[in-house]
């Protein structure tokens, strides 16, 4: 069974809303519901890919399944705003360890078990000064991430300028602070539907992912030629939309394939 990984990185804000307000965010996002973590589902992202799609049936319909097998895109680095830099790129060691089990599900090997990350509670591995402030939180620098490490994340984004500031903006934090930044640190806006008069109408408040957000979903072939069409997909124009507010720009992913017809590893 052929298989294949997307790497999409936000290019705009990201609303994949989860249908339900909490406190005082009336639009939150969609999370796994054991981590927390933002999450994209599957099925969204096989109706973005659809839309695009000339030939339908490889979609499946009503009475017959689908042609391949699309999982929820997972989260992989968060931008996190810091005092001390531009913003930084945010992942953990539960994060790179699931990476690598769903790597390897795809048949890929990205060895990135060889060299497990550890590393402990208001400490961070980076470049920088000694001391880093991600939000209202102070962190201290403790060594740096694995240059092996770095190269293969490069693999899933599409930009190379954008992959050359991965070595000085990504970070690796413990599990509990990321989650603390994927709980607490997204962007939440205001927005608001005026009358006809020019009032206001509603106000609410709508959380959303960061620009430069990198995610991962996985693909899964039940019919030999199914993954070259979607391959195909990209090859003028490697740009997905995905989530709500398509109308004022948001939802726009660069997408770089890992695998597949080409064998990128």
């Amino acid at each position: 069974m052929r298989s294949m990984i997307l790497g999409l990185l936000a290019e705009t804000p990201v609303h994949s809303g989860a249908g339900r307000s909490e406190g005082f965010i009336d639009l939150p996002v969609a999370r796994e519901a054991v981590t927390n973590y933002p999450v994209i589902a599957g099925s969204s992202i096989k109706g973005s890919l659809k839309d695009l799609a000339e030939d339908k049936d490889i979609f499946g319909n009503e009475d017959k399944a689908g042609d391949f097998l699309i999982s929820d895109a997972r989260l992989l680095l968060l931008p996190v705003r810091s005092l001390t830099s531009q913003y930084k790129w945010a992942t953990c060691p539960h994060i790179i360890e699931r990476l690598g089990r769903d790597l390897k599900l795809c048949g890929l090997s990205p060895k990135l078990d060889n060299q497990p990350l550890t590393i402990e509670k208001g400490y961070v591995l980076g470049t920088g000064s000694s001391k880093l402030f991600l939000e209202e939180r102070e962190f201290n620098l403790k060594g740096e991430v694995p240059e092996d490490f770095i190269k293969y994340l490069g693999n899933l984004i599409l930009h190379q300028q954008t992959k050359s500031r991965l070595k000085d903006q990504l970070i690796v934090m413990h599990d509990d602070d990321f989650q603390w930044f994927a709980s607490y640190g997204l962007p939440v806006n205001a927005r608001n539907k005026l009358d006809s008069n020019k009032k206001s109408k509603n106000l609410w408040y709508e959380e959303s992912l960061a620009p430069d957000t990198l995610l991962y979903s996985m693909l899964f072939e039940r019919k030999d030629g199914a993954l070259d069409k979607i391959e195909g997909l990209f090859k003028s124009k490697p740009y997905l939309q995905l989530g709500g507010n398509e109308t004022v720009g948001m939802g726009w992913f660069a997408v770089r394939i890992l695998g597949g017809a080409d064998g990128r590893k």
